[in-house]
């Protein structure tokens, strides 16, 4: 594919490829992270001294994150201050936290432009693992790696980390507006519904970074965790994935798919993947199909609230997507009828194709980005010249060709 829609991060994004194909594909065993859990040291010093040294040495002197030690940490949270605390769930606690005196690798790693002779004070969510949680030492070092050689507008920076002892804590950018989960799900009275052009937008830029790690990196990365939580917003509501603790790397060669056991949340897993754990980018469009109905619909993937034929979103949607005459029953009510007509038939048959059941039907994501580029276009008036997808055929074509029927009509 070509990278051109990327140009700001070119200069990264050959680095980071060669970073993939000649470090991490010599580490596709994970179990090989998994075993710094079980070595044995005489002091938490040497044991941290030894984690660092493996991540360098894996990453091949490309890993950008700063150590922290546990001290620092809590400091920059008020020793974890429950009055700091941003978000929990079953990995552990994520604080806001506050870091000073920046240098130059922390600069870089979150695009400031900084004066490296003054003290700065910079804005951090810290993630402190559950030690006795789902992520656990391997989820830790795949997310460490994987976060410093991968680098996109779309993917959440990795300031540092912490190894001290038991502990395992991850520093990241700060995201002010929270994640799409917030915004959209079970939304707080005090929070304005997102509009339908926020909404696209936040799609579109999900997807790219889906497409970053589907065809930039080498090999690819299969995210196998794409749910409105892991999408978080900054100030201007411009996405970016985050938690890469279930992050696989995906086939190379004439290999079709990566067998490994069943990991993710119920409802979002694509149907092939949870019934026999084979694992292939496809599965990801289908996550991806989950929430972008999501997004379309306001509607939790799974809600026992609702009736018993409504509480499974996918199940509810598929009859709905063969009648054009019930489309506009699937809009979000919050949205109080305010999205273009059109638009809202042509986005749903974008997820009707991300949901088909059998993979090798559903959609390339990077055609799947240039449909939804196609769309954001239209929507502002600029639909003189038509975006070709990487098929080469023209995008709107490719998901009138694909898309279950009654799904997409042209006027």
């Amino acid at each position: 594919m070509k990278m051109s829609c990327f140009s700001c991060c070119m200069s990264e994004e050959t680095v980071n490829r060669k970073s993939l194909k000649k470090s991490i594909q010599e580490y596709k065993d994970a179990k090989k992270l998994a075993s710094f859990a079980n070595i044995s040291f005489k002091s938490d010093s040497s044991k941290r001294r030894y984690i660092a040294e493996e991540i360098a040495k894996i990453g091949k002197g490309n890993i950008t994150a700063q150590i922290f030690s546990f001290s620092d940490l809590s400091v920059a949270t008020q020793n974890f201050n429950p009055d700091s605390l941003v978000g929990e769930g079953g990995f552990g606690r994520v604080y806001k936290g506050h870091i000073e005196s920046l240098n130059q690798v922390l600069s870089l790693s979150l695009s400031l432009s900084l004066s490296h002779t003054h003290t700065h004070i910079v804005d951090v969510a810290v993630k402190q693992l559950d030690r006795n949680g789902f992520q656990g030492n391997r989820e830790f070092l795949v997310e460490v790696l994987l976060l410093s050689l991968l680098h996109h507008t779309n993917l959440v920076n990795l300031v540092g980390y912490c190894a001290d002892g038991d502990q395992r804590i991850l520093v990241y950018e700060y995201m002010s507006n929270g994640s799409l989960e917030d915004h959209l799900l079970g939304m707080s009275p005090d929070k304005k519904p997102l509009d339908w052009n926020t909404r696209m937008k936040i799609a579109e830029g999900a997807a790219r970074g889906l497409e970053y790690l589907h065809e930039a990196a080498n090999p690819p990365v299969i995210y196998r965790d794409f749910k409105a939580s892991n999408i978080l917003l900054d100030g201007e509501f411009n996405p970016k994935l985050s938690d890469f603790g279930l992050a696989k790397l995906g086939p190379t060669g004439d290999k079709s798919h990566v067998s490994t056991r069943v990991m993710g949340t119920y409802g979002y897993c694509a149907p092939e993947y949870a019934l026999t754990g084979q694992l292939t980018t496809k599965s990801d469009v289908y996550s991806f199909g989950v929430v972008f109905l999501e997004i379309i619909t306001g509607r939790r993937v799974i809600d026992n609230s609702r009736p018993s034929e409504e509480q499974n979103l996918v199940t509810w949607a598929q009859p709905l997507f063969k009648d054009k005459r019930k489309f506009s029953l699937m809009a979000d009510p919050s949205l109080e009828g305010n999205y273009p007509i059109k638009g809202l038939y042509q986005a749903l048959a974008i997820a009707a194709m991300c949901l088909q059941e059998e993979a090798s039907v559903r959609p390339l994501i990077s055609d799947v980005v240039t449909a939804l580029a196609f769309l954001s276009n239209k929507e502002e008036g600029d639909d003189e010249e038509k975006e070709k997808s990487p098929s080469g055929r023209n995008a709107v074509d490719d998901v009138e060709k694909d898309a279950p029927d009654g799904a997409w009509e042209r006027d």
